[in-house]
């Protein structure tokens, strides 16, 4: 944009963001040259009553006229600004002619400095020019050289004003945009930890619960057709032992979303040992991260409801093997009465292993699943 034509930031022209001591000094500051002002028309203006009382009407006038002036060019109101600009000018020359000349010279100075600190400069310098000009025309008297510099003096002092404004306008904008940012972030966390809580939510609950209505479901068929009593019985203790595994894995849940969490070893013997699987771990054993220990967990879950599921009788064997940078887990089932399907897309809600490739790509790690030998192979590998 043309800086000839640019207004000034709108956080430059603003208070907005100044410190609370530097807006007391300035409605300070301003308060003083007012009642300065005004005193020096009554005790030291030399002038009669009904003159006394104009000045100091067009002294209270100009300064509303100056405060209006702040606020037309804080929305960037061009004309109005100038015209209010115009105005005070005029009203300088009102008080030169009042025989009231240093009210006069203040008059135009400052309108010269306010003009270039708040207006683009195509329409500043021409009204500040027209200000000072009168400045020295009217009160440059015998030493107008002097009159001149200090015309000069002032437009600089507007115009370094200006620059200082706006480098504090810049800064604003520039902190603003950085809060933004800050927020967006804290939006995008707490969206992630939310949709990890769902994920964790889906994870622990979704096998158990389909599970127990399958359960449930056939214990209602066996009762309606008159079944065997222990046929009937065998199906309520499978679903009261799925609703104690899915209780179990919302308190092992929790526990990891406030990172209380059992080591992944333990949690895989355990996981074996009920299966009757087996489990290697080479490498160094490590504290694993909240987040990659979970993949592990989930992954071994996931894979081994599967078995369950789709092999029944198929042997079992995990190898957990720590690396430098990750780890990897290794899991492979072989040997069942049917082949096991371990794919991706699996299971039918979408939220299987198809879920865990997601949650291991999030992490920056991968999970890749296939047939193998007389079996089927899952391998997921996570930073760590």
């Amino acid at each position: 944009m043309n800086s000839w034509t640019a207004w000034p930031l709108q956080e430059a022209l603003s208070r907005e963001g100044r410190p609370a001591a530097r807006r007391s000094l300035g409605r300070g500051v301003r308060l003083v040259l007012f009642g300065g002002a005004t005193w020096w028309i009554v005790a030291k203006g030399g002038l009669n009553s009904w003159q006394t009382a104009l000045a100091v009407l067009g002294l209270a006038v100009g300064y509303a006229m100056l405060r209006a002036y702040f606020r037309v060019t804080l929305h960037h109101r061009l004309w109005p600004a100038v015209g209010l600009i115009a105005l005070l000018i005029a009203g300088g020359g009102l008080a030169h002619l009042l025989d009231t000349p240093v009210g006069g010279v203040v008059v135009w100075c400052g309108c010269a400095v306010v003009s270039v600190e708040r207006l683009p400069l195509a329409a500043g310098a021409p009204l500040a020019a027209v200000s000072l000009t009168a400045f020295v025309a009217l009160d440059g008297g015998d030493k107008p050289l002097s009159a001149i510099l200090t015309s000069l003096g002032l437009l600089l002092a507007g115009y370094v004003v200006r620059l200082d404004a706006d480098a504090r306008g810049q800064t604003q904008r520039l902190l603003a945009q950085e809060r933004a940012a800050r927020l967006a972030e804290a939006e995008s966390a707490a969206l992630g930890e939310r949709a990890r809580i769902a994920r964790e939510i889906h994870d622990v609950l979704a096998h158990s619960l389909s599970a127990q209505t399958v359960h449930l479901e056939a214990t209602r068929l066996l009762i309606e057709r008159g079944a065997d009593r222990e046929l009937v019985l065998e199906r309520v203790v499978a679903a009261r032992r799925m609703a104690r595994e899915g209780l179990a894995e919302t308190r092992q849940a929790l526990s990891a979303l406030r990172g209380e969490m059992a080591p992944v070893e333990e949690f895989l013997r355990e996981l074996v040992a009920s299966e009757g699987a087996r489990l290697e771990v080479t490498g160094e054993s490590r504290r694993l991260p909240a987040e990659a220990g979970l993949a592990v967990r989930r992954v071994a879950q996931e894979a081994m409801t599967n078995v369950r599921k789709h092999a029944p009788g198929a042997k079992v064997a995990l190898r957990l093997e720590y690396r430098p940078r990750e780890v990897e887990l290794e899991f492979r089932d072989y040997g069942g009465r049917t082949p096991v399907d371990n794919s991706l897309g699996a299971s039918g809600s979408g939220y299987g292993l198809r879920g865990m490739r997601e949650r291991a790509e999030l992490l920056g790690g991968a999970l890749d699943a296939g047939p193998a030998e007389e079996g089927f192979v899952v391998r997921l590998r996570v930073p760590a």
